[in-house]
């Protein structure tokens, strides 16, 4: 079974900097390509970024490119980032992280801000942006 640990959220101000972390823990091996999502109060969750290492491959929400950005630790391949900065009150929410089955990998560029595909989920990281 695939667990997936997700820590690093706070409260910043606008324009603030945070760093939130994955760890995938478990089946790690089953794990190829992972994902973060956000959800805010009365609204959908929504994809925020994902990485498939093997295919070299990134993506991105329009409302974060260019402030966010998904890696892979080089040394710890269990572990995901998201680094994201110039934080906007927009960007408050629930962040997850999530990972599709491994077959889904070399497809993601299609899917890959569709939270139906993801199987396994982590428990969830507040970030909180004050104006």
């Amino acid at each position: 079974q695939v667990q997936l640990v997700e820590s690093g959220g706070g409260s910043v101000q606008t324009g603030g900097s945070l760093r939130l972390s994955c760890v995938i823990a478990g089946s790690a091996q089953n794990v190829k390509c992972l994902g973060w999502f956000r959800q805010a109060p009365g609204k959908e969750r929504e994809g925020v970024a994902s990485i498939y290492p093997g295919g070299g491959s990134r993506y991105y929400a329009d409302a974060v490119k260019g402030r966010f950005t998904i890696y892979q630790d080089r040394a710890k391949n269990t572990t995901i980032y998201l680094q994201m900065t110039n934080l906007k009150p927009e960007d408050t929410a629930m962040y997850y992280c999530a990972a599709p089955e491994r077959l889904t990998c070399p497809v993601l560029s299609g899917v890959w801000d569709q939270r139906s595909w993801y199987q396994y989920w982590g428990q969830g990281t507040q970030v909180t942006v004050s104006s």
